[in-house]
């Protein structure tokens, strides 16, 4: 039988041939794979994002409550470094040793009672320069032969160094008590003789004039209430005010006297109080806060200061570092004595405490105008009786109202002549702003001489 060799041809050729397509570069789809490890990348990188970020937030939520758990600890334990162990804060600066080397009796608050008379004084309104000696009582100083060299060692020994100056008063323009002297003249002395050695006595000025001091640019105006019924103040108009706090928490008030300097009020040291670590002064600001406050080291009250009465009721704490003098931190003018200030004399008080008795802290600074008080009112059987003693004040109205309260003690209680003095120290008093009940402050013009003693011995 004959062969189709045409048909076996044919028989290899598909019976339904598919067309070629033409591969054109760029086309082709990715495999499914490439997709696949496309997404477990993206996945991975959420992972490890999502795991920092809880990291992150775990170590915030430890270190948050790290330095709760520490600022707890610190406010009721001292921690004995070389013996590592705590004890009660309150054993800490009892007089009594627990630590190893006696490490919690070392820097603690400390007392100090002056029974001398410091030689060098400012004196009325004038501010007059006086010199005391044992044998001769205080004598005003001749403006002969006078020196800016004699202003610097004089203002040095006040406890003043920022920009001390001096002038001229002629006698005739005197108070009455000071017209007669006695009268002191000076002399060249060696660098280092103290002022008060530099001088001699004299019946008379040739002169007949004296010397007047300014020992720095404290108390400077302004550009214009603890305290019950007063009004948002900005600290640039008080910047002597500063905020005394324990542990981060606002105790008391104070005034910066110097750059270094505060004065505040002996009842604020009370208890478990007394340990300096604690302690922080935050200055220059108008609203409350616990940042960038300075550290202290010494606080000193004074050894005459009575709890029981609240006589005496003063101390100082002295800055590691001196403070920058600006706008918003300046000390107030320590009063000359026997300033004159009288009955009805204009006085304000500032402070961040209580807005009303049994209130809370005030997160702003607050001022108040108050008039001063008449000492024998203000000690009368239906005021305060015999609990006013010379070293106090009182300023209010006896109508209350307005008035200091609660953490407004060891505040200011300036008054306004050239330059803002500080006359009074926020103290005690019955609640705030009662009837009949106005606020007591130390008076300052009784314990200038305290002052400049510890400013002296604690250079």
């Amino acid at each position: 039988m004959d062969t189709d060799t045409s048909l076996a041809e044919e028989s290899n050729i598909p019976l339904n041939p598919r067309q070629q397509v033409e591969v054109r570069p760029g086309m082709k789809r990715k495999p499914m794979t490439a997709l696949n490890s496309q997404k477990e990348k993206s996945s991975s990188r959420n992972r490890v994002l999502i795991t920092v970020l809880m990291v992150l937030l775990v170590l915030g939520i430890l270190a948050t409550a790290g330095y709760f758990i520490a600022q707890l600890i610190n406010s009721k334990y001292f921690f004995c470094s070389r013996s590592v162990k705590f004890i009660p804060l309150d054993k800490a600066c009892d007089g009594m040793v627990d630590c190893s080397g006696g490490e919690d009796e070392l820097t603690c608050v400390a007392s100090m009672t002056v029974n001398t008379t410091f030689p060098v004084r400012l004196v009325s309104e004038q501010s007059v320069l006086q010199i005391y000696s044992a044998g001769t009582g205080w004598r005003s100083v001749c403006s002969e032969d006078w020196t800016q060299q004699h202003t610097e060692k004089a203002c040095q020994q006040l406890g003043y160094t920022y920009k001390p100056n001096s002038s001229s008063i002629s006698v005739q323009n005197l108070s009455s008590s000071l017209k007669t002297g006695p009268f002191s003249g000076v002399r060249v002395a060696a660098e280092t003789t103290p002022f008060y050695q530099t001088v001699i006595d004299r019946q008379a000025c040739n002169s007949e004039s004296v010397i007047s001091l300014t020992c720095s640019d404290c108390g400077e105006r302004g550009r214009s209430d603890r305290v019950v019924g007063g009004v948002d103040a900005s600290i640039e108009d008080w910047p002597w005010q500063v905020s005394l706090q324990q542990n981060g928490q606002h105790t008391c008030g104070g005034s910066l006297v110097s750059s270094r300097w505060v004065v505040t009020a002996a009842h604020c040291f009370s208890g478990s109080k007394k340990e300096l670590s604690r302690w922080r002064v935050v200055s220059g600001r108008t609203y409350m806060g616990t940042l960038g406050g300075s550290y202290v080291d010494r606080i000193i009250l004074n050894g005459d200061y009575n709890a029981a009465s609240n006589d005496y009721d003063l101390a100082m704490m002295r800055l590691t570092k001196p403070i920058t003098v600006g706008n918003s931190r300046r000390p107030v003018c320590l009063p000359p004595k026997n300033l004159g200030l009288k009955a009805g004399d204009s006085m304000t008080v500032t402070g961040w405490g209580y807005l009303h008795e049994k209130g809370k802290v005030s997160p702003v600074l607050q001022k108040a105008i108050l008039p001063l008080i008449d000492s024998d009112q203000c000690s009368s059987p239906t005021v305060y009786g015999d609990s006013i003693t010379p070293r106090m004040l009182c300023a209010g109205y006896l109508e209350g109202k307005v008035d200091a309260c609660q953490g407004d003690s060891g505040g200011p209680l300036v008054y306004l002549s050239e330059q803002w003095q500080l006359v009074g120290v926020v103290s005690w008093g019955i609640g705030c702003g009662r009837e009949g009940q106005p606020g007591v402050y130390c008076n300052v013009d009784e314990m200038l001489n305290w002052i400049h003693t510890v400013m002296e011995k604690n250079p």
